[in-house]
């Protein structure tokens, strides 16, 4: 009889903890304890992902600069401690840089409603508060089925956010790379919030590595610092504009504009030069390599990613795979494994396209499976798609077809995942 009774005990708790209203609340507190536990008997800054083809690709390096018919050197300087090719100029002819307009020497925009995330739901909450100052009246439960179909998708891409924008409301948005100060203030002077993703070290310094979005909404001179919109700290969140540079530099200095489509020659003169895609990249190609010369640590290793992103959206994959080669090789393990970033590739995908697109398939799945393991954490659909593409170009199509569902399964819907799956003649 005891038994019966504690086990309907059991039962009605379960029950109860399964409400909406109840789940809401304690199912983070859930999550982040079975995460403490896990990463207490295995912590993740002690793993490391070591490239293993790297001679395939230092053939393939030889076999297209013998292949290469001589031609200008390059406007953009190589780093000195790698070879990495450099892709060709833009398409397009860059607009003029305008001379850079005197702006006020502090902005505060009024008009963004703050929101405090709910679990893992950072992007979503962000990008609620930034359509907010547009006049857009819902909350980040609106926007969480755009981005997070799945309740425990660990992550929205920049690109994401901008898809939803355009797909879901009558805005307008753009992502570019390799931002800086005084680009931001030039955008909010204008009267555009601008989000940025960054790193926590303002809030986590020292361990326990995570990206964390936030909107952009003031700047004093003055006091050298932004104002932030921050979803997991609290709203009109100073932060100074170095410690805001360096915690940006873990993705790349990525920003998101988002605006009316009336305003758009607004935000391409802002841009200047920036408007073309192909520029930026090549320009946050350049920042990276200034980097490089002058850090080390963990932020060394954020240079050397950025400038693998940079080179990947490029169309140079080898220049890219190189980048990423010298990051975890090299640099990743003289970061001490409590400061190690090993959640990288939640939110950055770069070295899975570079080592795919040079036929280095094994790493592709080899990093894959380390970040699956290591983290302790099955919900990064990206991850799943690129092992599953790695494996059937092994061959193996029954473990490609196991990957692709396990990537739908966390983000239902995601056409990109159905399509592999089509190819291969299976139905999702």
């Amino acid at each position: 009889m005891g038994f019966l009774i504690i086990f309907a005990a059991l039962a009605l708790l379960l029950a109860v903890y399964y409400l909406p209203p109840v789940h809401e609340r304690l199912s983070w507190r859930v999550a982040s304890l079975r995460s403490r536990v896990f990463y207490f008997f295995n912590p993740p800054g002690e793993g490391a992902f070591s490239p293993a083809q790297q001679d395939q690709l230092e053939a393939m390096v030889t076999q297209t600069s013998t292949a290469m018919i001589p031609q200008a050197t390059p406007t953009l300087e190589p780093t000195p401690t790698a070879t990495i090719l450099i892709s060709p100029t833009p398409t397009e002819t860059p607009i003029p840089t305008p001379s850079a307009t005197a702006i006020p020497g502090a902005v505060s925009l009024a008009g963004v409603r703050h929101e405090y995330q709910k679990m893992n739901n950072c992007g979503p909450a962000t990008l609620a508060m930034a359509l907010s100052f547009w006049g857009w009246e819902s909350n980040q439960d609106n926007t969480r089925p755009w981005l997070r179909p799945h309740p425990d998708d660990r992550n929205v891409m920049p690109e994401e956010m901008v898809a939803a924008v355009k797909a879901h409301t009558g805005l307008d948005a753009l992502m570019r790379w390799g931002g800086d100060e005084g680009m931001l203030k030039q955008f909010v002077a204008a009267g555009f919030p601008v989000i940025i993703e960054r790193d926590m070290g303002d809030v986590r310094p020292n361990e326990d590595w995570t990206g964390h979005y936030g909107v952009i909404t003031g700047y004093d001179d003055a006091r050298r610092r932004f104002t932030l919109q921050d979803s997991y700290i609290s709203s009109d969140y100073p932060l100074d504009y170095d410690d805001l540079y360096q915690y940006w530099r873990a993705f790349n200095h990525v920003y998101v504009v988002i605006y009316p489509p009336a305003r758009e020659a607004e935000v391409r003169a802002i841009l200047g030069t920036h408007t073309d895609e192909v520029y930026n990249l090549q320009h946050a190609v350049q920042v990276a390599q200034e980097a490089i010369r002058s850090l080390e640590g963990r932020d060394l290793f954020f240079a050397w990613f950025n400038l693998g992103t940079s080179l990947v959206n490029l169309g140079d994959p080898i220049g890219a795979a190189q980048a990423f080669d010298h990051a975890y090789d090299v640099v990743y393990p003289t970061i001490p494994s409590a400061a190690r970033p090993w959640r990288m590739t939640w939110y950055q995908t770069g070295p899975y396209e570079a080592y795919y697109h040079t036929g280095r398939y094994q790493d592709v799945i080899d990093l894959a499976t380390f970040t699956i393991v290591n983290t302790g954490v099955r919900e990064i659909e990206e991850t799943w798609l690129w092992r599953g593409r790695a494996r059937l170009a092994l061959g193996d199509e029954i473990g490609a077809i196991e990957d692709f569902r396990e990537a739908l399964k966390y983000h239902p819907g995601w056409q990109t995942a159905m399509d592999e799956l089509r190819n291969v003649g299976v139905e999702p």
